[in-house]
């Protein structure tokens, strides 16, 4: 059949024009990002092209292009890990050492609360006892060491003591208790803050010990109290079980007193003074 002036090139024509109009190079750098995408490799997604100018310009060979490429995505890899796994931990707020006035508290040994932060006590399943006063920065330090755990790449929970005896007796209730008990299991550390600052029922904290004595050589726990250890019975309602948890939580633990002056109120006069200095 003979086309009129007018009918144009076919749809096979047009396709190969189309084609001759595309530099083979962009057609591999389309098809190796489309590539990068469905291997889930994002990062070296978007940065193939500038490392291959940098290793052409450098005259480096493919394998050390492709290994500078891998460790690109391997990098941030571990960083989307952390950030996922400090996430999942529910810190209410993120505060490290670095923001920490171990002066305040000349009682406490900054070297051994660092050391701490090295993760060890965590891998050997022991655990650790911040007690003390309150407003002296037992849920800064706690914090901190549950940072410091999800970057060295281990599983964190963070619960008040109120938030997590709520929460097992809701899951209770709705009959997930098993299911909530195995996330809490598959934390490596698992921090309960501010135990006795909040009465608790009877059966909260049985549930409570449950996980506690769960806990025992299995997994590590970091309990911050403004009540010593004397003064447990009040939060477990009796000495048997105030007792059988105490054997558990302290025979492989760190125990640090923080006793002084409450942060809070110390800030407080400061900033009194300076108004009455202006």
């Amino acid at each position: 059949m003979v086309r009129g002036p007018l009918s144009g090139p076919g749809p096979v024509t047009l396709f190969r024009l189309q084609e001759r109009c595309v530099p083979m190079a962009d057609v591999t750098t389309e098809l190796l990002k489309a590539h990068f995408r469905q291997l889930r490799l994002p990062t070296m997604g978007r940065e193939f092209e500038t490392l291959a100018r940098d290793a052409a310009a450098t005259n480096q060979t493919f394998t050390q292009f492709l290994l500078r490429l891998t460790e690109l995505e391997l990098a941030a890899r571990a960083a989307n890990a952390v950030i996922t796994r400090i996430r999942d931990a529910g810190f209410p707020v993120e505060k490290d050492f670095d923001t920490f006035d171990f002066t305040a508290l000349p009682g406490l040994s900054k070297p051994k609360v660092l050391e701490l932060g090295r993760c060890e006590w965590i891998e050997q399943k022991s655990n650790c006892c911040l007690i003390g006063s309150h407003g002296t920065g037992k849920t800064h330090v706690a914090v901190a060491l549950g940072l410091a755990a999800c970057r060295a790449g281990l599983r964190v929970r963070f619960f008040t003591a109120a938030e997590l005896v709520s929460r097992l007796e809701k899951e209770q209730k709705q009959y997930t208790l098993d299911r909530f008990l195995g996330q809490l299991d598959r934390a490596q550390l698992l921090i309960c803050d501010e135990l006795g600052y909040v009465t608790m029922s009877r059966g909260g904290v049985e549930l409570l010990f449950r996980v506690f004595a769960d806990r025992y050589e299995r997994g590590s726990i970091l309990v911050t109290s403004n009540l010593p250890f004397s003064e447990w019975g009040q939060i477990f309602q009796g000495e048997r079980m105030t007792a059988a948890l105490l054997d558990r939580l302290t025979h492989h633990a760190q125990i640090f007193e923080m006793n002084g002056e409450s942060y809070r109120f110390r800030e407080s006069m400061k900033s009194k003074k300076g108004r009455k200095a202006e």
